[in-house]
């Protein structure tokens, strides 16, 4: 069972390892949007919102319900939110100690 856990995480990591498909899950956090609105928030072409989508359908990272002849694409799990949260934290910290080693080897000069 341990390594069944291990196997999902890297899968779950896997899905996430594309710019794309986060920019895409930090607007569905926002709230649900259909393509054409991703396409616009993203600043992308369809094709290639709507490739991403698939992946991260496959993935049971987002969801999706047909209204009439639109599709609305929403998070499967509220907690994806709190992950990339977490994710920009972690990033902001490794910042902060970049810029202080720059900082430290200024100094030295």
């Amino acid at each position: 069972m341990e390594g069944e856990l291990q196997k999902f995480k890297a899968d779950f990591f896997k899905a996430l390892a594309h710019p794309l498909r986060i920019r895409i899950l930090e607007v569905l956090s926002e709230g649900e949007r259909n393509v054409n609105e991703l396409q616009t928030a993203l600043g992308s072409e369809g094709s290639a919102v709507s490739q991403q989508l698939a992946v991260l359908r496959a993935k049971n990272l987002v969801s999706s319900i047909k209204e009439g002849t639109t599709v609305v694409y929403s998070l499967r799990d509220p907690l994806l939110t709190e992950l990339l949260a977490v994710a920009r934290q972690i990033f902001d910290n490794h910042l902060v100690e970049a810029i202080s080693l720059l900082e430290g080897i200024r100094n030295e000069k």
